[in-house]
Order: C-alpha cells, then structure tokens, then sequence
C-alpha cells in the first residue's frame, strides 16, 4: 500500500494533508492515534475533515480509487 499513498502524497499535495504512520516503528504519539480513532488492523486509512471530524474510516489494502472516492467527500 505504500507505492499508493506515496502516489496519493504526490498528486494532492497542496489539497489535502496526507499522513503516513507506522504503527510497529512509530512512537507513543502513533499510539495514541491508533487508540483515538480505533484502529485495530493495518494498514488503517482515517479520513478526517477540517473541523476534525472523521468522515470515513477504510481498513485493508485497497485501490487507490476507493481512497480517492474518500478524500472527495471531505469537506
């Protein structure tokens, strides 16, 4: 999945604010993510509008397209 995102980071840059986490490799921070918006598999894609409101939560790998779909409905 990360050859997608990294696309993903690409071609929305500007646009939306793309974050890529590592649960096994990051720090307490990533854990207290992982806890906050309940992600209990990986890989985990949280979508979350300006106001900070999560508007879709994706779980598994996926196609690029699903998570276009999902980034076109932020808000």
């Amino acid at each position: 999945m990360r050859p997608v995102v990294d696309g993903l980071v690409k071609k929305y840059a500007g646009r939306y604010d793309i974050r890529i986490m590592n649960a096994s490799t990051g720090g307490p921070e990533v854990g207290e993510l992982a806890q906050k918006f309940k992600v209990e598999f990986v890989p985990t894609f949280v979508f979350v509008g300006t106001d900070g409101t999560v508007s879709a939560t994706v779980v598994g790998a996926v196609p690029a397209s699903k998570l276009e779909q999902e980034l076109a409905k932020l808000k």
